[in-house]
């Protein structure tokens, strides 16, 4: 997912003037999580993780810029994402496979972590931009993040747990329904299209995770319809992917998680799973956090000092640390009740 509006090019500037002065224009580690690789990892299995999407998997794609402010993830920093937790979990430590530097351009890193901020399926970043002001065009769609692995790796092997979550941002940027139909079921289609290369490449574990219900984020709830389209265009993002899967022979090679109906049920049951706030605020206080996004957020701009865990969302898209944490557990005991690791 992403914001809708630009981050101030003022403030990063001077964030990019003070990561001149120190000198760095490398990737900023924040907060990874490695096993110990001494003991037998949580899981059960050594696995190691590949990881492709948009910001909800993005590990640090902009973090060499964003850290500067305290940023680095989609989310409450320096909290980790979902995907992190999940390799923590299976005895890994994902980074980002690309980081953004000061020249505004992409560098391969040595992670597998291929998940970027603003991503869609397939669409060119030209065609809509993120944080365009500051670093350019340089959003990888999930099509060609796959691309990008298989041209440094080749293939996948049975020893990796291959993660993909993308939808969200095909599902915000197609407008109103019904003309908005095509571009939805189109990016699902393409999603279905991807899992199936990653497949045919030797991966023998394969996670797909459907688009969350985008209308009960606190950006679809202040839309004028409270959230009504967006809903729609998740469900049938989800449905064409369903029939998509399942047409290509895929649905039996996969493991496919539920984050729709899962957000559903974490919302409205949100206090018995440790929130006081449900979807109705959010973590990052706007009037502190640049541009009012998480991807700038840190404890300094939290509304409150415990927001990443009392909060769900961090920004009006994207989940705090806790409700990143929870959705891990949920992925590794899908991941569990196929019978890979416990």
């Amino acid at each position: 997912m992403r914001t809708s509006s630009r981050v101030s090019a003022a403030i990063f500037a001077a964030a990019m003037s003070l990561l001149a002065a120190c000198g760095s224009g490398s990737s900023v580690s924040i907060g990874s999580g490695a096993g110990s690789g001494t003991t037998a990892p949580t899981g059960g299995v050594h696995l190691q993780i590949v990881s492709f999407g948009d910001s909800l998997s993005d590990v640090g794609t902009y973090a060499p810029i964003a850290s500067v402010v305290g940023g680095g993830r989609f989310t409450t920093n320096p909290g980790q994402v979902w995907s992190q937790d999940v390799a923590q979990y299976y005895g890994d430590t994902l980074t980002a496979a690309y980081t953004i530097d000061i020249a505004h351009e992409l560098k391969a890193q040595s992670g597998l972590g291929y998940a970027e901020g603003g991503a869609t399926v397939a669409t060119s970043a030209n065609l809509y931009s993120f944080l365009t002001d500051v670093i350019g065009n340089v959003e990888m769609p999930v099509t060609q993040q796959v691309s990008s692995y298989l041209s440094a790796h080749g293939s996948f092997n049975s020893n990796q747990l291959v993660l993909v979550w993308a939808g969200a941002n095909d599902v915000l940027r197609a407008g109103a329904l019904p003309a908005a139909a095509t571009t939805v079921q189109t990016a699902a289609t393409t999603l279905a299209q991807v899992v199936g290369q990653i497949v045919q490449n030797g991966a023998a574990h394969v996670v797909v995770v459907n688009v969350p219900n985008v209308g009960l984020s606190p950006k679809g709830l202040s839309q004028t319809d409270g959230g009504a389209n967006l809903t729609q265009l998740s469900q049938m993002f989800n449905d064409s992917l369903n029939a998509a899967l399942q047409a290509d022979g895929l649905q039996g090679k996969v493991i496919q998680v539920d984050s729709y109906t899962w957000i559903n049920q974490m919302i409205a049951n949100y206090q018995a799973n440790g929130f006081t706030v449900s979807n109705t605020s959010v973590a990052c206080d706007p009037s502190k956090t640049p541009d009012q996004t998480s991807l700038l957020c840190s404890p300094a701009t939290y509304v409150a000092s415990n927001a990443d865990q009392t909060y769900m969302f961090a920004d009006d898209l994207h989940p705090t640390t806790h409700l990143h944490a929870l959705f891990a557990q949920y992925v590794e005991q899908q991941i569990a009740a196929s019978g890979l690791g416990h």
